[in-house]
């Protein structure tokens, strides 16, 4: 499913995405190592088990934030954005482990057309993550700029 041009969001909007994905501990391993975090939380077994109020490795929160903001791409942005102009309020209430199911809800908080490019807009989403519990484990407001069909 392509992505929404800017005159196709809505204020309020809310699209609850097809796609869910379960996390594994490869995901975790890799985009941990990858991104050169040396954090036992997040790779050490034994010291998350013994160390920790948690009792087992926590899921580096940024692939939690990449992977909440990828899976609301086929149904908002895919091929329609020009580029991410910006994420605040990130927030994570609940932790999340290997072997957690997310799913992702996107709200469209607001929308207004560029002053600089007419065919082109700004969207202003609110994303937000859940397991498969219904916790919310991620939160964040990201803005974009969007394609527009029509100059305004």
């Amino acid at each position: 499913m392509p992505g929404l041009y800017f005159e196709e969001f809505e204020d309020g909007q809310i699209i609850e995405h097809a796609i869910r994905r379960t996390v594994t501990e490869t995901d975790n391993v890799l985009f941990t190592t990858m991104t050169m975090n040396p954090a036992a939380l997040h790779l050490d077994h034994d010291y998350a088990e013994k160390e920790t109020e948690f009792g087992k490795p926590l899921v580096n929160s940024l692939f939690t934030l990449g992977l909440m903001i990828g899976i609301s791409v086929h149904e908002t942005t895919l091929g329609t954005t020009i580029a991410n102009l910006g994420m605040t309020d990130i927030t994570f209430p609940k932790p999340v482990f290997h072997g957690d199911t997310l799913r992702v809800e996107t709200k469209v908080v607001s929308k207004r057309r560029s002053k600089s490019r007419p065919k082109a807009g700004i969207v202003t989403f609110e994303h937000r993550a859940f397991n498969q519990h219904g916790d919310e484990v991620a939160k964040c407001t990201r803005q974009a700029f969007m394609h527009a069909k029509t100059e305004g």
